[in-house]
């Protein structure tokens, strides 16, 4: 699995404009809803938030992968948020993050939703990639960056 296959250019907020962290996901959950790829947007920023509430999902060096399962979702879907300014998390490092990347997924479908994760945890290793994903102006660099990552 390739990030490209689940993430839609139209579905990358470059730069986001919440300031914190409940903001950062429901404005993901929204370009999510008003792309016509959640049923439910209500549901959806319920379920990562419930997931939010067990840990943070604040994964360290200035990333954070809020995610959850709802049927509100037919599929595995991404959106992807750099923050202009950085935004408190409660990550596990203490420190705020600037790449938010959200997924939500069927209740049913945790295969692909695992593999995501997985792969969202290896491409954020490559520090100048990150960097880069961090400095990008517009979704179409983000896109771009991951596109070109991806087929490396």
């Amino acid at each position: 699995m390739t990030l490209t296959q689940i993430l839609q250019p139209t579905c990358i907020k470059a730069p986001l404009t919440s300031k914190n962290k409940e903001d950062a996901i429901e404005e993901l959950i929204n370009i999510l809803a008003d792309h016509g790829h959640l049923s439910d947007r209500g549901s959806a920023f319920e379920a990562v938030m419930a997931r939010e509430h067990t840990r943070s999902t604040g994964i360290g060096a200035g990333i954070a992968i809020p995610h959850g399962k709802t049927a509100a979702a037919k599929e595995l879907v991404m959106s992807i948020g750099i923050a202009a300014e950085p935004i408190e998390f409660e990550s596990i490092d203490k420190k705020p993050v600037t790449i938010v990347l959200l997924l939500v997924s069927p209740p049913d479908q945790t295969g692909p939703h695992i593999q995501a994760l997985a792969r969202i945890s290896r491409l954020m290793l490559d520090s100048q990639f990150k960097s880069q994903l961090e400095k990008a102006a517009s979704p179409e660099d983000v896109y771009d960056l991951i596109s070109s990552k991806e087929s490396e």
